[in-house]
């Protein structure tokens, strides 16, 4: 079940990050009150993915898919870089997330 609450915290990360966008620096009465339960969202199913994962691990796995999920929703919303090198090291990122959930099973 850990694994399951980090993805639901690492997906909420995106919405708050994403949501940051919007907030257009918190003048946005709804988008800040989206962002900021993103926020209480996402950090409450890290704490509960914590109770059994490492801390090490966790982190690493939440702000891979925050970084990963906004940045392709970067790309997707408001135009930014498709530059290959930027791809290939989303991708990379992606490869250690993997690599930190794979190493995680084998201890």
């Amino acid at each position: 079940m850990a694994w399951i609450y980090l993805l639901i915290a690492g997906l909420m990360e995106v919405a708050w990050a994403i949501g940051l966008k919007y907030t257009q620096g918190f003048s946005r009465p709804g988008a800040t009150v989206f962002t900021v339960a993103g926020m209480i969202v996402s950090f409450y199913f890290l704490a509960r993915a914590l109770t059994t994962l490492p801390v090490g691990t966790a982190y690493a796995v939440w702000t891979g898919i925050g970084v990963v999920g906004t940045a392709l929703l970067g790309i997707l919303l408001f135009g930014e870089s498709r530059d290959p090198w930027r791809l290939f090291f989303i991708g990379v990122i992606i490869c250690g997330i993997a690599g930190l959930r794979w190493a995680a099973g084998r201890g």
